[in-house]
């Protein structure tokens, strides 16, 4: 009989909120600011495997930087892979990305472009054998969202009107398939967007894993998706977190036959973003 090799993979969901330092000052280094902070979570968290939302790709706003080759780098993860959501800014000018898997950044075909974008990212140093790309749509209209202040003191409303939505997943040599993704804020549209990922993922090989911003708050995903949260973390604000939005999610058959055993990893807080980073050690 054939005993299949264990393996661990230690998981890391961050949504970066392009980088930006919490509370905000007048003038950030972003580079110098992104670096540190990825090697606080490197340090602190050691991930295999990196899911990243809110990323900026060559923005005025951030420093011209390509956020996910910095952070790769930073953390020492060989393979990255960046897929831009839009074309321009959030929350200003922006278009939609015509074809997404030729729009695909990774660490083989990447090259130095003054085009701005945003989107998700991941990174590892497993081998990856595929990547796929899966459009989850957006919502029609906005809503008012809750962001810092520019001078870091509390909280203000800012009318936001909703981006597209997608997934990148990484199959992996080692047999994890694992999504990446930042679902509408949009109640209700969050949730069809969760479960046509979560649909998706039944047709791809590996063992699914499924993570990112999914803007679900009290364990939502895991009553209303067949796949179920391996971890309880608040996540938001980082300032001094109440409410889950980010979550790493196993499928729920794989949990029930102990196919899959799950570990929290401790997170921390490494002075960037709205968010803190959720992460957890998944054994097969």
């Amino acid at each position: 009989m054939v005993v299949a090799p264990v393996q661990k993979m230690r998981v890391i969901s961050w949504n970066l909120l392009h980088g930006q330092k919490i509370p905000p000052t007048a003038t950030q280094n972003w580079q110098v600011e992104l670096e540190s902070a990825a090697k606080n979570v490197a340090d602190k968290m050691q991930p295999d495997f990196l899911a990243l939302q809110e990323v900026d790709n060559y923005q005025t706003r951030s420093g011209g930087i390509n956020q996910s080759k910095l952070i790769a780098e930073s953390m020492q993860l060989k393979y990255w892979a960046y897929l831009p959501t839009l074309i321009g800014t959030p929350g200003e000018k922006w278009r939609k990305v015509k074809d997404l898997n030729k729009a695909i950044i990774t660490s083989e075909n990447y090259q130095s472009s003054d085009v701005a974008s945003y989107g998700i990212a991941l990174a590892t140093n497993e081998t990856i054998k595929k990547l796929y790309v899966k459009k989850l749509g957006r919502s029609l209209i906005g809503m008012p969202l809750l962001i810092p202040k520019d001078n870091g003191k509390g909280v203000r409303f800012i009318y936001v009107k909703d981006e597209p939505r997608v997934a990148l997943i990484a199959e992996l040599e080692n047999g994890f398939t694992i999504a990446t993704t930042h679902l509408s804020f949009v109640p209700g549209v969050n949730i069809f967007q969760l479960n046509k990922l979560s649909y998706f993922l039944k047709k791809l090989t590996g063992i699914p894993v499924l993570a990112g911003d999914l803007n679900l708050p009290a364990n939502l995903p895991s009553r209303l998706s067949g796949f179920r949260s391996v971890s309880s973390q608040s996540t938001y604000p980082s300032w001094g977190p109440k409410i889950q939005f980010d979550y790493i999610m196993a499928r729920k058959s794989l949990l029930k036959t102990a196919g899959i055993t799950h570990q929290a990893i401790k997170t921390t807080n490494p002075g960037i973003s709205d968010h803190i980073p959720i992460g957890v050690t998944l054994q097969t």
